[in-house]
């Protein structure tokens, strides 16, 4: 088990146009993820059998969560239950941090 994650350690991933991931602290039950979004870029449409929660660090980001769409900023977050179709576009530059539970082994591979 490890218990330490250390930010500057760990490689970031772009996993779509202007779209960085950072899997951050985990275990088999739940996951922490920091990610980087550029001007314009997009988190496409998406669903999973994972509940999802969102916290806006910075930035401006427009999501979509099941049809239903808000803009939100710094302190403000979100939560996808399992299934839910959702996605987001960045307005303006920011940082996010995603928490799943279960962990998302995919992210792991």
């Amino acid at each position: 088990m490890q218990n330490y994650f250390i930010n500057s350690e760990i490689k970031g991933k772009e996993v779509d146009p202007g779209v960085f991931r950072k899997v951050l602290a985990h275990s088999k039950n739940l996951m922490v993820c920091e990610l980087h979004f550029q001007k314009g870029a997009v988190g496409n449409l998406h669903s999973h059998p994972h509940e999802q929660c969102t916290y806006i660090i910075s930035g401006k980001f427009e999501f979509n969560i099941n049809g239903v769409k808000k803009i939100l900023g710094p302190g403000d977050s979100t939560y996808k239950e399992p299934g839910v179709v959702h996605g987001a576009v960045c307005l303006e530059e920011g940082m996010l941090i995603d928490i799943f539970t279960p962990a998302r082994e995919d992210f792991l591979k």
